[in-house]
């Protein structure tokens, strides 16, 4: 279960990223939405983080939450944001996709 909540959390960070990211081009009440938005996911992605801790070890926890938020937020840059899409980003995504897979595996 505690990985699930950890999955959610890692999602979470990605929401508050984009939320950041649509206020950067915001004004007004708009903006102050958008960082309405990343606040409360950012209490959602922390809260769940604290409670997956309770019995995964941090270690792990915490690099696959980070590593999700980081995937997550390269593809939102890139779907969202037209950030670009090159070999070596694409690359790189990939090796952190297979390192988090890898510390799921050997983490009990």
């Amino acid at each position: 279960m505690n990985w699930i909540l950890l999955i959610i959390g890692g999602l979470c960070e990605v929401g508050f990223a984009f939320c950041l990211g649509k206020a950067k081009d915001a004004a007004g009440n708009e903006m102050y939405g958008w960082y309405a938005g990343f606040l409360v996911m950012l209490c959602l992605s922390m809260g769940l983080l604290i409670k997956a801790t309770q019995t995964l070890p941090i270690g792990t926890a915490y690099a696959v939450w980070t590593g999700i938020g980081a995937i997550g937020t390269v593809l939102v840059g890139i779907l969202v944001f037209k950030e670009p899409v090159t070999f070596l980003r694409l690359l790189f995504l990939l090796t952190l996709i297979g390192s988090i897979i890898g510390l799921k595996a050997v983490s009990h």
